[in-house]
């Protein structure tokens, strides 16, 4: 047995979250497995079917024009692989806001992916999931 590495404890992983945005849009594509990787590529993942990859998204991209456009929202906390219940909290805070969120766990923080658009609506519900929503009490 493995001793897991990060933070496993839901509380304290949901209260930690301190979300930070990239400060430009990302793409996410597709390409054969023969395809050159770009060297500026932020992730790729081998499937069957093809190579998924991350990249920054190009605005004076022809090529790309009509591709969507994500956020990408780190969550600070160094989270475990083995942590149990994370993102079934964050989805579900999200879905409640009908914000579609793809999720990718590296091995220090998990990276969540958002329409460009709905990405400050985002961020306000993930300070929200995390008690640090920017509201003060006395």
């Amino acid at each position: 047995m493995t001793t897991a590495t990060g933070e496993t404890d839901l509380q304290t992983l949901l209260a930690g979250l301190s979300p930070a945005l990239a400060p430009r849009p990302r793409a996410i594509r597709t390409q054969a497995h023969d395809a050159p990787v770009p060297a500026d590529a932020i992730m790729l993942f081998r499937e069957d079917e093809g190579a998924t990859l991350v990249v920054e998204a190009v605005e004076d991209d022809a090529t790309h024009a009509d591709e969507p456009r994500w956020a990408q929202i780190t969550l600070r906390i160094h989270s475990s692989l083995d942590a149990v219940g994370m993102m079934a909290a964050i989805a579900t805070a999200l879905a409640g806001r009908a914000i579609p969120c793809n999720a990718v766990s590296a091995y220090f923080h998990d990276h969540l992916f958002v329409p460009w658009a709905q990405r400050e609506d985002a961020l306000d519900a993930l300070r929200a999931l995390s008690g640090n929503d920017g509201t003060t009490t006395s």
